[in-house]
């Protein structure tokens, strides 16, 4: 008989896909930067190659049958890319500014789910066998990255902070979350995307902290430099989930373990 998690298409969530989103959403904010602004092409351009990146790596994950770790995680650096340049778009080029930007997104993203809950009945992130489940899967995380962006940029520019501190603010509420997670009974799915969209700002606010220049708070380390290092992390990391996707038994349905 075929495993149950046979068909999944989506990572579980453990401790290795916090760290792994962590370094994507930082890859994702630098080499966001380093297309538009490095190599100045505009957050237009950037969007259009961005873009083009994002649809090849969906179209793979949708077409392939089950979870493919450096597919999938391709294509949440993907929605980390594009959701940078989507966010820069509406708050430098339409001149919509951070916290009209975030609110923006937030409503975007809140519409989504809203939307996979009248259909399904659950936001639950996984197992995913679904199709139609996944479309509003990426397109939830999609938005969720680009609400990071504009949060974090929200968070040192309008409010002041540096970058440092901005991260500082952002995994104060990671954590607290964790907390609320493990010591109260606060639904586990509203804890996750809690979790999901603010991931996406600390990895902003640490990846604007690497870039930036020494006067604003940052490493000054340069876009290129270090995306080559989030790259390599990332890489690095999705080995190690490859490995354990592989090493790991498949779960069996309920009736062949009684059977057994």
């Amino acid at each position: 008989m075929e495993p149950v998690d046979a068909k999944n298409k989506v990572a579980k969530i453990t401790l290795i896909f916090w760290l792994m989103k962590i370094v994507a959403t930082t890859l994702g904010e630098t080499l966001g930067d380093f297309f538009s602004m490095t190599l100045n092409l505009g957050y237009t351009v950037g969007i259009g190659i961005t873009m083009v990146f994002f649809l090849i790596v969906l179209i793979t994950q949708l077409k392939v049958k089950s979870y493919i770790p450096a597919i999938y995680w391709l294509v949440i650096v993907g929605t980390t890319t594009l959701g940078t340049e989507i966010s820069d778009f509406i708050d430098r080029t339409l001149h919509a500014g951070y916290a009209a930007g975030s609110l923006l997104l937030i409503s975007m993203l809140l519409s989504v789910l809203f939307l996979w809950y009248k259909r399904f009945k659950n936001l639950e992130v996984y197992p995913i066998f679904d199709p139609s489940k996944e479309y509003y899967y990426w397109i939830a995380i999609l938005f969720s990255n680009s609400l990071g962006t504009a949060f974090g940029d929200f968070l040192s520019d309008n409010l002041g902070l540096s970058y440092l501190h901005g991260a500082f603010v952002t995994s104060g509420v990671i954590l607290i979350v964790l907390l609320l997670h493990y010591f109260t009974k606060i639904n586990h799915i509203i804890l996750f995307w809690i979790a999901f969209i603010f991931t996406r700002p600390f990895g902003a606010t640490f990846g604007d902290f690497l870039t930036k220049p020494l006067e604003k708070g940052g490493m000054n380390l340069g876009t290129l430099p270090s995306s080559i290092v989030s790259i390599t992390l990332m890489a690095l990391l999705i080995i190690i989930e490859t490995r354990q996707h592989n090493n790991s038994k498949p779960e069996l349905p309920e009736s062949e373990n009684k059977q057994q």
